[in-house]
């Protein structure tokens, strides 16, 4: 995916002062840089001295009240980010939406932290001269919507909380992101971040180290803000955002108006890779698809992030079950219910069905389905030839992960639940021989809150090579003993498949893959590191002379401002599966940024940009680190994936078909078979 620039802000002056870039931060694509070294027609406003000088804004005081930069072009929605150094006694902050009144100026100001204080946010109004009249706390805001207003009674959240939008069962808490503390938020979550694992600290025994957030006197800080509509979130060193640094700032706060910075106390302030976006300003890629794949839409709305396969109606085709709808085969135009369902707004609710599977559970002969009914996973007897719904069985209410795998754990020949439970436990659950719809039994892995974060990213395959399946997570992988071994936790292996993401959250995506990737011989594990932020790659298997297993981490895709140009970058790898695409017998790999992954929102980062879908070949290439690289071919641009994405031979033709349900309705993309020599 080539990265775009876009024009810069135009500035009457003899000095360019601002550049096109993208390549500034990790987490959008600005429409200006500044890179001058002339503040132009910036004015300044109050008892301040301002320069520009080597690409950076140099602010010093000449009174402790400070003063102002304001900048030339006046916004709406707002997304702004910088490095800025405060020294000795400097006090910093930056107003958005700094609108002129009768009385003087008004604005949505964040103070940044000064080492005494927090960061936290106001409804600022100053006079002609630059002094202050007034500072006002914005109502504290948080939550998984674009748009602030009064919860009604009963509704979610309180005063500047979100508007108590439901979910159709996803697993939606009071103001908290799209997690109760300790759950899945998005960029924020609730007041603090989205807690640890488990809701506490990291285990003594993890794998990461929980970043530093806190402010650094004296030295470069990290600084991103967002006003769009009413929401003003604001971020300091990638640190979780806080209920004092979010707020609700309506049209009384301030409407329309440029960004302007402010200085004050006894130091100067330095601001660099002084950054600015439009979020007024959407774009919508003309449609591409790859000449290798035939689209085919079977549905325009959205009833489920997943989809499965199988020939549930004995017609010796293929049929998809997508939520509640059975679309049978081959054409995939006539579709029955299994369960009462029905789209879900995407700008506002979540579909409840995220994960699910087919298998022929009760032994009749018919597949069966499992899927999620908010976050715990109910079973669907097939009801055969019977032109009816199906009966429901509620058979893994412990499971409480956005993502799950079906494997054969105990080797019965059944696939069994792999998923983070409640809790934080990594767990697999089995079907109770002969009596499939009862409640599966249960089996705990880890030690409970092992769990990454969220329950995203888990898998499952045989790592050591000793012919059982072992389970893996975001934070290492848990080695399945000898049969006959007491039941309880297995063996612990602390490994890093992940990264720690921006803003509080922790690390784990997608299912993940346990494979040979360069053909040494040892399985390697590939994932994408967060479902909620950025990067995918995979982790390849070394022994030492002993034979313990390590693994070396090798980079996929990345961020926005890790990605060599001309790279693959997108937000989002929530969905990820492995299949041969090509043909050559080693498995590729098939991810996807997931479009309006919390609702219609700023909780994630470049939550509008498109909906990529890709596959990477898997090339073994003794010159390329780990001696593989992964070659992409973006499949199409405006539908991506929901919570799992589904490769599978749909009509048997050779070719692997992909199958993505998302925001963007449930799309078939036809592998075509590849030309006879």
């Amino acid at each position: 995916m080539q990265k775009k620039s876009y024009s810069g802000i135009v500035v009457v002056t003899g000095i360019a002062l601002w550049m096109s870039t993208a390549l500034a931060n990790k987490n959008f694509l600005p429409d200006s840089t500044f890179k001058g070294s002339s503040l132009g027609k910036w004015r300044t406003l109050g008892s301040a001295e301002w320069r520009a000088e080597n690409g950076e804004i140099v602010g010093t005081p000449k009174s402790p009240e400070g003063g102002w930069l304001i900048m030339d072009t006046p916004l709406q929605d707002t997304q702004f980010a910088a490095d800025y150094r405060c020294t000795g006694g400097c006090k910093a902050g930056v107003m958005l939406r700094t609108q002129t009144t009768p009385e003087g100026i008004k604005g949505a100001f964040v103070a940044l932290p000064d080492g005494q204080n927090p960061a936290a946010s106001f409804a600022l109004k100053l006079n002609a001269e630059g002094h202050e009249l007034s500072r006002e706390a914005l109502p504290r805001a948080n939550g998984t919507v674009r748009v602030l207003t009064d919860a009604a009674p009963g509704g979610r959240g309180g005063p500047g909380a979100g508007a108590g939008r439901g979910a159709s069962g996803a697993g939606n808490f009071a103001g908290a992101g799209r997690g109760a503390p300790g759950g899945s938020g998005g960029r924020g979550g609730a007041p603090g971040g989205r807690g640890g694992f488990g809701g506490g600290g990291l285990p003594p025994d993890s794998p990461y180290t929980r970043p530093d957030y806190s402010y650094k006197p004296n030295e470069w800080n990290t600084l991103e803000t967002i006003l769009d509509a009413n929401y003003l979130r604001a971020w300091v060193n990638d640190g979780p955002e806080s209920g004092a640094t979010s707020g609700r700032a309506d049209n009384d706060v301030a409407a329309y108006g440029p960004v302007a910075l402010y200085v004050g106390g006894t130091g100067d302030v330095r601001f660099k890779q002084v950054e600015l976006k439009d979020l007024g300003k959407h774009m919508m890629p003309n449609e591409k698809i790859s000449e290798h794949f035939r689209l085919q839409r079977i549905n325009d709305f959205n009833y489920a992030w997943t989809a499965s396969a199988a020939d549930f109606n004995h017609d010796g085709a293929l049929d998809l079950a997508i939520g509640p709808l059975l679309y049978l085969g081959p054409d995939f135009q006539t579709y029955r219910e299994i369960y009462l369902g029905a789209p879900s707004s995407v700008g506002n609710t979540y579909p409840s069905a995220e994960v699910s599977f087919a298998f022929d559970y009760n032994g009749d002969g018919w597949p069966d389905y499992v899927v999620t009914e908010g976050r715990a996973m109910v079973l669907y007897i097939n009801p055969k030839t019977e032109l009816r719904r199906w009966d429901k069985y509620a058979v893994m209410p412990t499971s409480a992960g956005e993502i799950a795998a079906f494997k054969d754990i105990d080797g019965d020949g059944v696939p069994d639940g792999i998923f983070s439970g409640r809790g934080g436990a990594v767990t697999w659950a089995s079907p109770v021989p002969g009596k499939p719809t009862e409640p599966w039994t249960v089996h705990q892995v880890s030690e409970a809150g092992y769990g990454s974060v969220g329950q995203h990213g888990i898998g499952a395959g045989d790592i050591n090579g000793d012919g059982r399946v072992d389970i893996v997570s975001a934070n290492g992988w848990w080695e399945q003993p000898a049969k006959g071994t007491p039941e309880g936790p297995w063996p612990y292996h602390s490994t890093r498949f992940g990264s720690w993401p921006r803003a509080g959250g922790g690390p784990g995506g997608a299912e993940m893959g346990v494979f040979d990737v360069n053909g040494d011989g040892l399985a390697d594990v590939v994932t994408s590191f967060e479902a909620h932020g950025w990067r995918t790659g995979w982790y390849e298997q070394k022994r030492d002379k002993s034979g313990a297993v390590s693994f070396v981490e090798h980079i996929i895709t990345d961020d926005l401002a890790n990605t060599k140009p001309g790279g693959v970058a997108f937000s989002e790898p929530h969905a990820m599966t492995f299949a041969d695409i090509d043909g050559d017998g080693i498995p590729d790999v098939i991810v996807g940024k997931r479009v309006y992954a919390h609702e219609e929102s700023y909780n994630d980062p470049d939550p509008f940009g498109p909906g990529v879908l890709y596959w990477f070949k898997t090339v073994r290439n003794p010159k390329a680190p780990g001696g593989a690289e992964f070659k992409p071919e973006m499949i199409h641009n405006r539908s991506g994936v929901g919570s799992t994405v589904l490769a599978v031979d749909l009509n048997k033709d050779g070719a692997m078909d992909v199958v993505s349900a998302t925001t963007r309705g449930t799309i078939i993309f036809w592998g075509k078979p590849a030309a006879k020599k």
